[in-house]
């Protein structure tokens, strides 16, 4: 299966590595996703900023809900890739376009975070526009040649799973509080 998914990372990077921007957007992708450091800084803000609004859906809570999304979903991920220890690819033709602050592939936690968070997002703002942004990061972790397909797949049904539960479990702890 590697192979395959090798293929059809030289086949992306050849198709759209050289267009200009591509690569300096998919490494600044890469710095904002660190650690999911840019989504848990987007959810302080948005709980600062609507310190006051208890709304469920766009209040406080709401962005309290997608810091703890994006870094439950990190969290799960390192667990994986640490039971996983599948390796990043390796093919010599894989152009890699970024530092990694590990060796292990499977899921991207970048990818997993990012669901997780817009997702939330999507429900903060009530829009599906955030998930737009999905395919977008598991793109530009396959244009930097750090993650396989099946990589980014795992990252999107594991942060998608990750937010679903933690929406929850905020709505049925909502729900307890105001009893």
């Amino acid at each position: 299966m590697s192979r395959a998914e090798a293929d059809v990372l030289v086949a992306l990077q050849s198709a759209v590595a050289d267009i200009p921007g591509v690569l300096p957007t998919a490494r600044g992708l890469s710095h904002f996703g660190e650690h999911s450091l840019g989504w848990l800084g987007l959810a302080a803000a948005g709980t600062v900023l609507h310190r006051n609004d208890r709304s469920a859906r766009t209040g406080r809570d709401a962005w309290l809900a997608l810091g703890a999304s994006a870094f439950t979903a990190h969290a799960a991920s390192v667990v994986i890739k640490r039971v996983v220890r599948r390796k990043r690819p390796h093919d010599p033709r894989i152009r890699v376009g970024v530092g990694t602050p590990s060796s292990l592939s499977f899921p991207s936690s970048h990818v997993t975070s990012t669901t997780a968070a817009l997702i939330a997002l999507s429900r903060i703002t009530g829009s599906p526009a955030p998930l737009a942004g999905i395919p977008v990061m598991m793109a530009s972790r396959l244009v930097l040649g750090v993650h396989y397909p099946t990589d980014v797949c795992a990252g999107v049904a594991i942060g998608a799973a990750v937010e679903q539960a933690v929406h929850r479990y905020a709505t049925d702890d909502r729900k307890a509080r105001t009893r």
